[in-house]
């Protein structure tokens, strides 16, 4: 047991040996990570790995992605092929407990939900009975399924797949009638559809699908890391200080002690875990504060179109509220 805890305790020191960040996330899903024509990678989760490569060895690009499945990323992350899971996945307590995972807190509060195409006349998942339904293998998803068709009396069929994209095409192909996941997802996908208008989001949200980062148990250390760089963008959002002044207010002392103690000014916080004093500043530097990240990837502006919902700061009526940094 002591020298299982041993080797798990140098995270911090692998990754800065390494020179990169190994960072697992989807196999592709448009806004949150997949990779553009070029081969890079990009999306809402994507900023976040670079944000904390940023932050470990002041590089956001010094990151290599590991793309994974719904059945491989745990495996993935338990075996030491990666450092850090950031792929829109569910915290839960058997994933806490028994799969021996640290989740570090929440980056998109989500639900599962239902799409259908436009055609199939369906405007209610109470509606679905005896339909076939896409689902991927190894999610909470396809257990929330379950428990929906069981507790409504409905019976369905299910067409298990692997993969979103696998999903995208037996969905469109009419191999399934319906495609459940989460919320989030089913936006993301539909937007990658010539015609997003022929295919309807059913208004149900049957399920609390809390996303967030994970490590390996055992590793405190780092596990601190990931969890405040996620923090201090949630905060950097909420006391305004964004890629483009982070610098400036970093230059000295703003009067706010709220923002020195995030830049550096004020107290030496990044010694705490491990980084130096402009820890945050050069995650924020990276990518942006939480809100920036959001709206340049999966916002309203963007053709995912999501709005913040329960996704906006606590100060705007939504869940995103940071500890604070002292």
């Amino acid at each position: 047991m002591l020298s299982t805890a041993v080797a798990q305790a140098a995270t911090l020191d692998d990754v800065k040996a390494n020179g990169k960040l190994r960072c697992i996330v989807t196999t592709g899903l448009v806004g949150f990570a997949y990779t553009d024509e070029n081969g890079r990678w990009n999306g809402f989760d994507v900023d976040f790995c670079r944000a904390t490569a940023a932050a470990v060895l002041g590089d956001p690009d010094a990151v290599d992605f590991v793309p994974t499945t719904g059945k491989t990323r745990f495996t993935a992350l338990n075996s030491g092929e990666g450092d850090v899971l950031y792929r829109n996945t569910t915290i839960t307590m058997s994933r806490d407990a028994d799969l021996k995972l640290t989740f570090l807190g929440v980056n998109y509060y989500d639900g599962q939900g239902f799409m259908v195409p436009a055609g199939l006349g369906v405007t209610s998942a109470k509606e679905l009975n005896g339909a076939s339904v896409c689902i991927q293998t190894g999610t909470t998803t396809e257990l929330n399924l379950a428990d929906y068709f069981r507790k409504n009396n409905m019976e369905y069929e299910p067409v298990p797949i692997e993969t979103n994209e696998e999903a995208r095409t037996n969905y469109l192909a009419g191999r399934c009638d319906v495609y459940t996941t989460d919320a989030s997802g089913l936006a993301a996908t539909r937007a990658t559809f010539d015609d997003p208008k022929g295919h309807i989001i059913l208004p149900e949200i049957i399920s609390k699908e809390p996303l967030g980062p994970a490590v390996r148990q055992g590793d405190d250390a780092w596990a601190d890391i990931v969890r405040w760089v996620l923090n201090g963008l949630i905060a950097a959002e909420e006391y305004g200080v964004t890629q483009a002044n982070v610098a400036d207010m970093a230059a000295g002392a703003t009067g706010n002690p709220d923002i020195d103690r995030m830049t550096g000014a004020e107290g030496d916080f990044g010694a705490m875990i491990g980084l130096e004093k402009d820890w945050l500043v050069k995650a924020i530097a990276a990518g942006g504060n939480y809100g920036e990240i959001f709206n340049r990837n999966i916002g309203p502006d963007t053709p995912i179109a999501l709005e913040r919902g329960l996704n906006a700061q606590w100060t705007e009526g939504g869940l995103l509220y940071a500890p604070p940094i002292r």
